[in-house]
């Protein structure tokens, strides 16, 4: 269910079906929802390295390594931010571009948005998709240095209040374990052919 409205970087798009868990449809599309969004960067390259052990105790390494065939896998950036349905977020990705991903509803355990990615004030490609919750959305490219940037876009829709009448955006995100060796990476400086 991807739509491309603007023809740009040739990217590789696979979704992933990750903790598959039966859940409650979240269907009422009236109902605001508080959706996390988690952005991950993979530097893959053909460096014989290995996989990060972030990556490499994970589903997420598994599955990289299912689809692509690198010998080296580097987590290079990881970011979360939560949102409500309307409400645009925006992540810095290595390189200098800038992702822009935009919930607009849940409804039967779909999460359907829009994602935009620019570089600088062009946007190289816009789609439109559904995505599953609890779902792994895989973006490969574009080429960088020796290799290729990988992201993955992974959500969580949360109902509006919790049970305890807290509303999520109340409850401060819990701080992830600092990642050995992830940074940011420079600008791709290489020729373009």
């Amino acid at each position: 269910m991807i739509e491309r409205r603007t023809p740009g970087l040739m990217l590789t798009i696979v979704a992933i079906w990750v903790l598959a868990l039966p859940l409650q449809a979240l269907a009422q599309a009236d109902r605001p929802h508080s959706i996390l969004i988690r952005v991950d960067s993979v530097l893959a390259a053909n460096t014989g390295k290995g996989m990060d052990a972030s990556l490499a105790s994970s589903v997420i390494g598994t599955r990289l390594k299912a689809l692509f065939e690198y010998t080296t896998y580097r987590l290079v950036m990881h970011q979360q931010q939560q949102t409500v349905c309307g409400r645009m977020v925006t992540f810095e990705m290595p390189g200098g571009r800038i992702l822009h991903i935009a919930p607009s509803s849940v409804l039967d355990n779909m999460i359907s948005m829009e994602l935009v990615l620019f570089e600088g004030t062009r946007p190289l490609m816009t789609t439109d998709l559904k995505l599953m919750n609890h779902a792994v959305l895989i973006v490969g490219g574009p080429r960088y240095h020796e290799g290729m940037l990988i992201t993955m876009i992974s959500t969580d829709a949360l109902d509006r209040r919790s049970p305890h009448g807290v509303s999520p955006e109340a409850i401060p995100p819990q701080p992830l374990p600092p990642l050995p060796g992830a940074g940011p990476i420079p600008a791709d400086s290489s020729p373009q052919h």
